[in-house]
């Protein structure tokens, strides 16, 4: 007798809607005879409820115990994550314009306040008049041949850094900005999986 042998790969993280069921062809990659992959793509795995709130962690174990159920004879190889993050969406409102523009302002002032701060620190207004001086050999207060130019620079040294003028990328690499979210995903993707799957602690007074 031939043991059809199946590969699967978990997703890392799979967003869905509210009341939706999820199969687990939603979470998981299957790689084997076309046959056992049509039949183990249907398999249901959960439907989302209310209670689940935003968060489910799909354990591989689950995966493979819904399989083995509906035919035990299969051989289950893996590889690849171990656990899918499901990420429940949820309806939001949309965002005022009023509440659009009181957080860009916020968010201006600030940014405006932190450069300003900055140059203080440095003395960047006395840098600028001792540049003058030795290219023009003048003293000036305000040389505003040096500033208008830096303060050009600047705005445009930030959009370059951060590789983004409104919606439009210059170029594939990833902006030093998008760099620490996926990080911070990273992270959170780690916490969520360890302490929102519920196989990964057990209380020895658990029955």
């Amino acid at each position: 007798m031939n043991v059809a042998v199946v590969y699967i790969r978990m997703r890392n993280r799979v967003q869905v809607n509210g009341n939706q069921t999820v199969r687990i062809k939603d979470i998981a990659r299957i790689i084997g005879p076309e046959d056992e992959i049509g039949m183990i793509e249907e398999i249901l795995l959960l439907t989302v409820k209310k209670e689940d709130r935003n968060i489910i962690v799909i354990d591989l174990a689950q995966v493979i115990m819904a399989i083995r159920k509906v035919d035990a004879s299969i051989e289950v190889e893996t590889f690849g994550p171990s656990q899918t993050i499901i990420e429940i969406i949820l309806t939001k409102k949309k965002m005022s314009f009023l509440t659009f523009a009181l957080v860009w302002f916020l968010l201006f002032i600030g940014g405006a306040m932190t450069i300003m701060n900055f140059h203080v620190d440095v003395s960047m207004g006395e840098v600028h008049q001792k540049i003058f001086t030795i290219i023009t050999g003048k003293v000036e207060e305000k040389p505003l041949l040096i500033q208008i130019p830096y303060s050009f620079g600047l705005g445009i040294g930030m959009i370059l850094f951060f590789n983004h003028f409104f919606k439009k990328r210059f170029n594939e690499e990833p902006s030093p900005l998008e760099v620490e979210m996926f990080n911070y995903q990273q992270d959170l993707d780690r916490y969520v999986t360890m302490n929102e799957n519920k196989e990964n602690v057990r209380h020895l007074d658990d029955r």
